[in-house]
């Protein structure tokens, strides 16, 4: 049985519908995409990957949280341990836009990265 699955492309406003499904070891893909979408299209069907953005806690300082997010997408099914891991962590200034807040998260071989300075 042929797992067809109706996907929307996001990577541009047009929002492109299309059909994808796996035939003898190929991804076929039905509908009008362009070549970024059919990467993303592919992706998705394959493995989805989601940012992900959140806040962790700040100590020491007049600011209580640290917005920060993931340097790349991450596989979608560990987007909520990902926040677990997320809720535990503590932070205390001086922190830069970019620096590592949590190094290869869950092995995703993707590092958590600060979105803001805390001096």
């Amino acid at each position: 049985m042929i797992n067809v699955q109706e996907l929307i492309c996001i990577t541009c406003p047009k929002g492109c519908v299309t059909k994808v499904w796996k035939e003898k070891g190929d991804i076929k893909i039905e509908g009008k995409v362009c070549k970024k979408g059919t990467v993303y299209i592919k992706q998705e069907y394959i493995e989805p990957k989601r940012m992900l953005t959140s806040t962790v806690v700040v100590e020491r300082s007049a600011a209580r949280r640290l917005p920060v997010r993931t340097r790349e997408a991450i596989p979608k099914q560990k987007l909520f341990a990902a926040m677990d891991q997320l809720s535990h962590i503590r932070v205390e200034p001086p922190v830069k836009i970019g620096d590592v807040i949590i190094p290869n998260l869950l092995d995703t071989g993707v590092d958590v990265i600060a979105s803001d300075d805390l001096l």
